[in-house]
């Protein structure tokens, strides 16, 4: 197999493909293979037909065959080849098929090159999440107020499932407690994701912005159906729906890039679960620094 890159732009190429030989006689044997034992040619039983026959009446079926079934596993082989690491599904054109060649072009959008560094050892500042009485106060009266009752006593912790006040107090200070938790592991896992990210300058694929913007659309316009706003107010909306979101679209596939180099370089498997075990890994490798009060 000959193959020949061509660098379109920062991130597409175009990839030449040849193959000659053996394996378009062996693959259009096949082809014709399959062909006589489903046609049904009159006067032959089927797989009986004499091959000029099939040759004059499946000669344009079987070339389209042999194209869908060769195209592929060449366009895999080319890409392994060449070592390119592909995100979107190829384009491909000038493809040229006779008994002994088979050549096409295939142009692909490739993932670009991410200089990441300085992803170890960064600091992050943590602080001891503590829930005050007044805290816990504070909910037991939000609670009592929404419920009209006169006090906060047993009363109200039966009707919200609890046996009593105590019990619904260590409730209230266990979501709060999870609740600081998680707001500042998004800021902590913030800070980092800006510091790698800060100074990294490189061109978005369309495609992938494309997708996250595509998929970021859908879940909005779902939003606001499910709020009650009408279609046709949403289809007329759409477009500056889409404006508002690229920015954010941009910023979702820098950051997943990102990630995916790191990856990359630790030998973290990039699938659905990367970017969660990136970012475990480098809350493993931060430097954790208790906040002064």
């Amino acid at each position: 197999m000959k193959t020949e890159v061509k660098k379109l732009d920062s991130n597409k190429r175009e990839i030449s493909i040849e193959v000659t030989g053996d394996i378009i006689k062996n693959k259009f044997e096949e082809v014709f293979g399959q062909i006589s034992k489903e046609a049904k040619i009159p006067g032959f039983r089927p797989g009986h037909a004499p091959r000029d026959i099939l040759e004059k009446k499946y000669s344009s079926h079987a070339h389209e065959l042999v194209m869908k079934e060769l195209i592929p596993d060449l366009y895999n082989q080319a890409i392994d080849k060449e070592g390119l690491d592909v995100i979107e599904l190829p384009n491909i054109s000038d493809v040229k098929l006779d008994r002994n060649t088979l050549s096409f072009k295939a142009e692909v959008e490739i993932s670009p090159e991410v200089a990441v560094k300085n992803y170890k050892g960064i600091k992050v500042e943590y602080k001891k999440i503590e829930v005050s009485a007044d805290a816990i106060k504070r909910n037991i009266d939000s609670l009592k107020e929404s419920r009209k009752l006169d006090a906060a006593d047993d009363n109200l912790a039966k009707c919200l499932g609890y046996p009593n006040i105590a019990e619904l107090e260590k409730i209230i200070e266990k979501q709060a407690y999870l609740q600081e938790e998680n707001l500042q592991r998004q800021k902590i896992e913030k800070k980092i994701i800006d510091q790698i990210t800060e100074g990294l300058d490189f061109k978005l694929p369309q495609s992938l912005v494309n997708r996250q913007l595509q998929d970021m659309a859908r879940q909005a316009k779902l939003d606001l159906a499910l709020k009650g706003v009408p279609r046709e107010k949403i289809e007329e909306q759409e477009k500056t729906l889409v404006q508002q979101l690229e920015p954010e679209a941009k910023t979702q596939v820098k950051v997943y890039l990102v990630l995916s180099a790191i990856a990359k370089k630790e030998n973290i498997p990039i699938d659905d679960h990367m970017p969660r075990k990136v970012m475990e890994f480098l809350l493993k490798e931060a430097n954790w620094v208790e906040a002064s009060s």
